[in-house]
This record gives structure tokens, C-alpha cells and sequence, in this order.
């Protein structure tokens, strides 16, 4: 579905809608994983709660005000952005809606000077795999268990931005010649 989305920070009344996306975009994965790692990945309402505590929640919106996608983030240990919970809903999926959503989540973690984009995922989730790797991340060899699963740390290095550079560059003031 091509249409018109908007991206910004989730508000308390986002939580039905994100819960929703959350489900339907997982549910083809639910008989991949372990129960208690379901519903981990899907929330309940407190673990919502939770997150809304612990992370910046952001969610895409329609033109009718139905949250589509969503994604969190937070800064962690040694300063490095780490993200989890990017759903987009199986209508929208391929419509640009994760681009957006990674893309301003990677934006706000360099504004908080993170220079490295971390996540976590697991096996089933080839789609979301080959996604993150067009977009720049790579596997670091490390796996965990996330509720019986095995889940695969994956990394990007966001340093600063093309445009950062090249604005200190064309802002910086230039030598006299020698002379």
C-alpha cells in the first residue's frame, strides 16, 4: 500500500495502536518462536508501559490516524544507540514506512551523540535480517538466548552524517592566504 504516513513520537493513546501493529505484524512468526519470546516481542499492555518508561517510542500514523509502524530506542552502555520493536503492519510493509521509521531513530540517536546503532533479532525474521543489512548493519558474531531463541546482535556505525561533515566544512572559516 503506497500512501501518505507521518512519524513521530508516541503519546500515551498510540498504545492500542501500537500493541495491534505489533501483533498483526508478527503473528505469520508466532509458531517460530518460543511462547514467552511471542510475547515478549508482541507486549502486553504493562510491558508497553514499561517501554514507554525505558525507551523513546516512535510510531508511523496514516492519513486516518491508525498506527501502522513503530519503532524504539534508547541510548545504552558506552553510549550506543540500541533499538528493538520495529513492526510495520503487513499492509504497509515495503512502502517505505521502516525506512522512515529506522531513519529517524538513527537521527535522533546521532542528535544524542550515539556514533553506534545497535539490535537484536532472531532467525525467523528473514525479512527483517535482509532489511537491516541493506540499511547498513551487520551481524557482530554475538548471539544470546532471548527466551529459548537464539537472537543475533547486529551493528551499524552511524558516526555523524554526510551533511554534519560537509556543514562544518562549509561553515568553517577559511585562512588567509600566506603572503
Amino acid at each position: 500500500m503506497a500512501g501518505v504516513f507521518r512519524i513521530g513520537k508516541a503519546q500515551p493513546e498510540d498504545a492500542g495502536g501500537i500493541l495491534e501493529c505489533l501483533a498483526v505484524a508478527f503473528a505469520p512468526y508466532r509458531v517460530r518462536y518460543t511462547p514467552a519470546g511471542f510475547a515478549d516481542t508482541v507486549l502486553t499492555e504493562r510491558a508497553l508501559r514499561q517501554r514507554f518508561r525505558e525507551m523513546t517510542v516512535l510510531v508511523a500514523i496514516d492519513q486516518s490516524g491508525v498506527v501502522i509502524g513503530t519503532i524504539a530506542y534508547k541510548v545504552a552502555e558506552h553510549g550506543h544507540g540500541h533499538i528493538r520493536g520495529m513492526a510495520v503492519g503487513p499492509a504497509w510493509q515495503g512502502s517505505g514506512v521502516a525506512k522512515g521509521l529506522l531513519d529517524k531513530a538513527e537521527s535522533d540517536l546521532r542528535k544524542l551523540r550515539c556514533n553506534i546503532m545497535t539490535l537484536g533479532t532472531t532467525k525467523p525474521l528473514q525479512r527483517a535480517i535482509r532489511f537491516y543489512e541493506k540499511n547498513g548493519f551487520h551481524a557482530t558474531g554475538e548471539m544470546s538466548l532471548f527466551f529459548g531463541m537464539p537472537l543475533v546482535s547486529y551493528r551499524k556505525d552511524i558516526g555523524r552524517s554526510k551533511s554534519d561533515t560537509t556543514a562544518g566544512r562549509m561553515t568553517g572559516k577559511r585562512s588567509p592566504p600566506a603572503g
